[in-house]
Formats: structure tokens, sequence, C-alpha cells
């Protein structure tokens, strides 16, 4: 099959003259990057639904302002393969993460398009040929631009649908399991507790109780997890001190692995449950310790971003494979021998309703690395 990156260029008629022409407008646009980027967002952030979708703060709009003139510059630079693809590719997906409206797509390249065109018909109005293929040539890697974003768009947006669908059949399959399996474990569990009391003396026979009972805990924390997934308790909301909820985390686990916490103790309070929010970080710790193992080394950072606080957990561990990577959030994806694969999404499910995000990177260097960003703002269950 022909590659989509090679289709899309076939569909808009891409050729080397166009590659040659945005080449030579580069330097003619390069100084022109950061007057563009201004005005960009001064004319996007007009808008209600993407300055919503977009800010996160004055830092977040100066970040934006930076990638942006990266964008450009690869824009008119080339080269134009499949890396160009990827990468464009992956800022569709951003666009389909913070749910920025497509219309806001078409009005950007809009604003661009005007910008490139300008500064087109400014330097080579004395040159018909290369104002021509100049035009032309921005004319064109905008609409691939556009190609590319509304294919990930697409993809992602069938995808997050699949999910969806995917949830909501497990959901009602757990609630109805979870049901049946209550009542014979609570059976069980009282007639162990009649067996517990007529043992007597024999170390054996209490022996085999107490690994019955604590077999019967962890199915019940199964099913417990499992229910977690699909209900919509209310969130009992109170103000947090992650710091506290930290230390409280490495209280509850014990590890020979070296765990070094920094910049918690000065980040913001954040308002929210805080067992929920304490059940996230348990168990994102607790990953990256039974990842990196008793060799390796789990680091925490914290630090505020705008209106938001971010906090980065990675480890020396093997990481995320690819392939596991793009289901590392869906209930029963795990990577643990033993693990079910419901701390992670009962992870995400958490965080999404405090209002904020968590993601997953390979770590510089080898291993995992998750950031959760939470809103220092009030909660809206």
């Amino acid at each position: 099959m022909e590659p989509v990156f090679d289709e899309l260029k076939r569909y808009i008629d891409w050729s080397g003259d166009d590659e040659a022409a945005l080449r030579a407008l580069h330097p003619h646009a390069a100084p022109h990057f950061a007057r563009i980027a201004e005005s960009f967002y001064a004319r996007i952030l007009q808008h209600d639904g993407a300055r919503e979708a977009l800010i996160g703060g004055e830092s977040r709009v100066g970040q934006l302002k930076v990638s942006l003139i990266n964008w450009m510059d690869r824009l008119l630079s080339g080269p134009w393969n499949e890396d160009y693809f990827e990468l464009r590719c992956r800022i569709g997906r951003v666009h389909v993460r913070i749910a920025l409206p497509q219309h806001y797509m078409f009005g950007a390249m809009n604003v661009l398009r005007r910008e490139l065109n300008e500064i087109v018909d400014a330097e080579f109005l004395q040159d018909p040929t290369a104002l021509r293929h100049g035009r032309r040539a921005v004319g064109r890697i905008l609409d691939l631009e556009l190609a590319i974003m509304l294919h990930t768009y697409r993809e992602d947006l069938i995808a997050q649908q699949a999910r969806t669908e995917r949830l909501a059949t497990f959901g009602q399959l757990i609630g109805s399991i979870g049901h049946e399996l209550r009542n014979p474990l609570a059976v069980i569990e009282s007639s162990l507790y009649i067996l517990d009391q007529r043992v007597g003396s024999d170390e054996r026979a209490k022996k085999h109780v107490g690994r019955i009972g604590e077999q019967l805990g962890i199915a019940n924390g199964i099913i417990t997890a499992l229910l977690d997934m699909i209900r919509d308790r209310p969130l009992v909301r109170e103000e947090i001190r992650l710091d506290n909820t930290f230390a409280s985390v490495l209280a509850a686990l014990s590890t020979a692995t070296r765990v070094q916490v920094t910049g918690v103790d000065t980040l913001p309070p954040v308002d929210g449950d805080a067992k929920q929010i304490r059940q996230v970080f348990l168990n994102l710790v607790d990953n990256a310790i039974h990842a990196a193992g008793a060799d390796g080394e789990v680091r925490i950072d914290g630090r505020v971003d705008g209106a938001v606080v971010e906090i980065a957990i990675e480890d020396t561990g093997p990481g995320v494979d690819p392939e596991t990577r793009r289901r590392l959030f869906e209930p029963l994806i795990t990577t643990k021998v033993q693990g079910i694969g419901l701390g992670l999404a009962l992870v995400k499910r958490i965080i999404v309703r405090h209002g904020g995000d968590v993601a997953y990177a390979p770590r510089a260097g080898g291993g995992a690395r998750f950031v959760v960003r939470l809103p220092i703002g009030p909660v809206h269950a």
C-alpha cells in the first residue's frame, strides 16, 4: 500500500519545485517568525473555545509561541519525509486530547497562509516566477498540514469512540459480575470465620485458614477496583497538600528502591478528593518501584506550570514497549506478571474527573516517565 503521507502529497501534486520554493522562502520568512507567532496567538485566543482549550497560564502561552516558531521553521525547511509526517501527526493527536474544535485549525491555517503570502509578495515582487512558485508552495504545504491534522484527528476520534464503547461494555459486564461474586465470597468469608474458631491449636490448619483469608481479601479488592472503574462516586473535596500525600504514599510502600522527591514541598494546594488522589500516586509510585527493582531508582519531581501543578514520576526500569504504550490507560492492560491491569485505568479516570490529565513518555536514558497535571483551582466533579 502507498504510505499515507505519499498519498496526500500526490493528491495535492507536491513536487521538488515546491520544496525548492519553500527552502528559498525560509531565510526571508525566518526573521518574521516571532512576530507571526505573536500575531497568531493574539488572533486565535480572541475566540473563547480556542482560548479555553489552549491556555494553562502565561507560561503556557509562551511555550505555545516557541512551539509555533519551531513548527514554522520545519514547515519551510523540511525535509518533508516520514519523520515530518509523524511529527505533524503527534500535533494532531494533541489537538484531539485537548479537545480543540476542528474549525479552529482551519482558522489557524488561514492566519498563517495570509502572513506567509504577504512575505512572499514583499520578497519576490520583482520576480514573477519566484512569486508564483512561492505562493503555490505555501498553499500546498498548508493544505498538506491540514490534511495530516484532519487525518490524525479522525483516526484518534475513531479510536476514542472505540475505547468508549469498550468501556461501556466493560462496565456492564463488571457491574453484573461484581454483584454475582460478592454473594459467594460473603458466604466463604462467614464460613471461614466459623472454621477459624474451631481449628484449635492445629498450626497447619490455622496457616491454611489464614491463606484463604488473604486470598479472599485479594478477590474482594479486585472486585472493588473493578467497580470503582464504573462508578461515578461524588468527589469529597478538600484542600490537599501534595507533600503530605507523598509522605503518606512512601510510608505505605516498604522498598529497597531509592526514591528521590524534589519540588513537591513547594507546590500549592490542590482541591480534590484526598483519598482518590492518594490512590493515584500510590499506584504510580508502586508501579515505578516495581519497574525499577531493588537496584534501580525512582524520582518524583513537582513544579507549577501556570494554573496547574505538574508531578513527574520516573523510574530507571525497562520502560513500556510501543505496542502496550498505545493502550496503557485502558482496563486489563498491564506489564506486570501478576497484574490485572486496573491501576493505570483507575489513575486516568480519577485524574480526568479532577479536571487534570496524565500521560506517559519514555524516560531520557531509559525507563518510564508518567506526568500528572492537576488544576490549582476548584474541582468540578
